[in-house]
């Protein structure tokens, strides 16, 4: 319960806090002045800056006018941060202004954001390997070290017996009728030795352990007795340290890829009109999320964060405005047109997709809220009540 809500909002406001970093650590090292780094979200808690060699603090959201440098603000909403660079929205263009820059110094700050979402999946993953993350078994260099060996469910077929028994992706198979397992070969074999029988099936999901009773059919796929579900060997594998380092850089790659495939996908299924809202989640599902894999352990919340990570990266970067990469366009047709584009016209863009955005947000967790059939019933899926 307050476990999840407490980690849902430590994961999130990780993300943001990384990817405003990005921004900020930019615009000092070109000379931008950032006018405010703020931990958390307005309200204003309190601020502190220096000033004649001396650290100030000003209380609340009092205007300060005699700051020369950055003000470190903590705030009452606690979902990461945020960074004010001083000419940002065109309103100056001082030496020490975002708009005085170059178009590639101003391309690097507005790209860093996502380059630190991608930087901190890489550092998670890769700490993440040097003391153990659930991973299929197949094909492990040399060096590492395996624990908690179990049988996994990775894919559940839609409509199948698996499917109305409502297994889920992630649950463990712990035994069969009785019978435990340490090759999912050796589960296949026996489900198709039983294939019209019904079987009993004890799995774990999270802390529970559920017994479902399903018959197993002739699957269409294999020609073989089967409930409809794909299962794979997984453990946590520890990797040593060197190995950790090149396989993380390798897994973040792959993932990042995986993960701009699937959008491509996603938005090719969007402009062909189908149906998309099983594959997108809100506020409220990766709230969800979160709990199923506070449950599952913390190596899962840490793989579940790098990926997070990885998707705010890459949402960010699409050329839309109101993103990074929607004002990384204004800057394209910028360079193309040797002028920009007058401030009023993209400002007005921004602010339009922006609202498109929360509107879009907010279609999204009705969908996730409508999934359970009801408010109170989606509240007590995430917070265990």
């Amino acid at each position: 319960m307050l476990l999840t809500v407490i980690v849902f909002f430590l994961v999130l406001g990780l993300l943001v806090l990384a990817h405003e970093l990005g921004h900020f650590l930019s615009a000092r090292r070109f000379g931008v002045k950032a006018e405010e780094f703020g931990f958390g979200f307005p309200p204003r808690i309190f601020g502190l800056y220096k000033k004649d060699g001396k650290w100030r603090k000003v209380w609340g959201d009092k205007k300060i006018s005699d700051a020369p440098g950055t003000i470190y603000s903590f705030n009452w909403i606690p979902l990461g941060g945020f960074v004010k660079i001083k000419g940002e929205n065109g309103e100056t263009k001082e030496a020490d202004s975002f708009t005085a820059k170059s178009i590639w110094r101003r391309a690097v700050m507005l790209s860093a954001g996502v380059i630190m979402n991608i930087a901190l999946a890489a550092f998670i993953i890769i700490i993440g390997l040097m003391i153990g993350l659930p991973q299929m078994l197949q094909d492990l260099p040399a060096g590492v070290k395996v624990k908690s060996s179990m049988i996994q469910i990775v894919d559940v077929v839609p409509d199948s017996p698996a499917a109305k028994a409502d297994f889920k992706v992630g649950d463990i198979l712990l035994n069969i009728d009785k019978q435990t397992f340490s090759r999912y070969a050796q589960v296949q074999d026996f489900v198709n030795e039983h294939n019209g029988q019904e079987l009993s099936y004890t799995i774990k999901r999270g802390q529970d352990l559920i017994n479902k009773q399903v018959t197993p059919i002739t699957m269409a796929s294999t020609g073989k007795g089967g409930i409809g579900i794909g299962i794979a060997e997984v453990g946590i594998v520890r990797y040593p340290w060197y190995l950790a380092i090149v396989e993380g850089l390798k897994s973040t790659g792959l993932l990042l890829w995986a993960i701009i495939l699937g959008f491509v996908g996603l938005l090719g299924r969007i402009f062909s009109g189908q149906n998309v809202s099983a594959e997108v989640a809100g506020p409220v599902g990766i709230a969800t999320l979160t709990g199923q894999m506070v449950a599952m352990g913390w190596v899962y919340v840490l793989q579940f964060t790098a990926i997070l990570s990885l998707n705010l990266a890459v949402i960010n970067i699409l050329p839309i405005p109101a993103l990074d990469g929607g004002r990384l366009v204004f800057l394209l047709i910028e360079k193309i047109r040797g002028k920009p584009v007058r401030q009023e016209i993209e400002a007005l863009i921004h602010n339009i997709f922006f609202i498109l955005l929360l509107l879009l947000i907010f279609l999204i967790t009705f969908k996730d809220v409508a999934k359970l059939g009801c408010l109170s019933c989606q509240l007590k899926q995430i917070f265990h009540l």
